[in-house]
């Protein structure tokens, strides 16, 4: 079999080129980041982040779509250049730096590229979400200024809030792919709820605008397990309505986030499981506080695991925001990794071990 020899030269100083981002959409700023690759690097891998996700207002897009409207951007005669890999979140940012690390390779490996001597990691740091691209020392770093455009969720937010109207309005900030590709997805049947639960996000976002700083939220979630099953809910209203969730809600005043974890259990599933029955079955308790984990906006949410050995599980029934509650098998969970609410597959995995390490 051919292997394809990447070798820098005058105009490509670089065998590979690597650009990672969540492209929802695909704007003009990662198009600047894109023909600057393809000048360092005669191959660019494009790394799509957070692609294994439940659609939603703000993961509208599946990777796949995202890819295609990166490669809309370009000529035709560049779009043999670009590799899209698709990366899921984890909670531990090492394990995502060794999965991105181990998706480039494998992508060149599949289009049977030589592994490459000299690789350049594009992007600039617009806030601490970017601190990612000091993870790579052995890749250089090639930072760029930023397009002077909108966040990739108020191109979103004209979308969902104008139709037509708001293509029109973000024309000049995005690729004419991503308007052609942006046009043929909100004739989609999926779009309407989409564009529904961005309305309902607006009207979040609107109320607490009064607040005299922007809002951190503080929230509790609860994976439960037994013998080979674990607790979840399906959500009754949105965001997410519809989708599958562990047990969770916001924490009170005058409360614990210990002891709101157990009322949220009370109230979503009416668990038959005594309080100092769960405070010994409590085996871990970790913060998952990344800046855009939740639709809600600023949201640090305390995870609780319980584990409740080996027995049958005990009864619950649906309540509160459940609309659903069951006792899902663990083996069934990777299979349902796109139904679950923001990053709540990241927290089962995090405790049950889901996916490979």
């Amino acid at each position: 079999m051919l292997r394809i020899l990447m070798t820098a030269s005058i105009s490509n100083p670089h065998d590979l080129a690597v650009l990672i981002g969540r492209f929802q959409p695909f704007h003009n700023g990662h198009l600047s980041l894109l023909k600057q690759a393809l000048v360092l690097a005669p191959r660019v891998v494009v790394v799509i982040g957070s692609a294994f996700g439940a659609r939603s207002p703000k993961l509208p897009f599946d990777w796949q779509d995202c890819a295609r409207m990166i490669r809309a951007a370009v000529p035709e005669s560049e779009r043999a250049r670009i590799l899209c890999v698709p990366v899921r979140d984890y909670f531990d940012e090492a394990r995502w730096v060794a999965t991105v690390r181990r998706a480039v390779a494998q992508a060149l490996a599949e289009h049977h590229v030589a592994p490459p001597a000299s690789t350049v990691l594009l992007g600039h740091f617009r806030d601490p979400t970017r601190d990612y691209l000091g993870a790579f020392p052995d890749w250089t770093l090639h930072t760029l200024e930023g397009t002077p455009i909108r966040r990739a969720s108020a191109l979103r937010d004209a979308v969902f809030a104008h139709g037509e109207a708001g293509l029109a309005e973000i024309s000049t900030e995005v690729p004419p792919g991503t308007v052609d590709f942006l046009r043929e997805w909100s004739a989609r049947p999926s779009f309407e709820n989409l564009r529904q639960e961005a309305a309902i996000l607006r009207e979040y976002d609107i109320a607490w605008s009064v607040a005299p700083y922007p809002p951190v939220l503080v929230t509790v979630d609860c994976v439960v397990k037994c013998g080979d099953r674990v607790l979840v809910i399906q959500r009754g209203h949105a965001p997410g309505k519809g989708l599958l969730a562990v047990p969770g809600g916001f924490l009170e005043q005058r409360e614990t986030t210990f002891q709101s974890a157990l009322r949220e259990l009370e109230e979503e599933t009416h668990l038959d499981v005594p309080h100092a029955t769960l405070q010994s079955c409590l085996k871990g308790n970790d913060v998952f506080d990344r800046p855009d984990r939740s639709q809600r906006g600023r949201t640090i949410t305390h995870g609780f695991f319980f584990d409740l050995g080996d027995r049958e599980p005990p009864s619950i029934r649906a309540d509160d925001d459940a609309a659903a509650a069951s006792w899902m098998p663990i083996d069934r969970l990777c299979a349902s990794e796109e139904r679950f609410l923001d990053d709540h597959f990241q927290m089962l995995d995090h405790y049950l071990a889901l996916l490979p390490r």
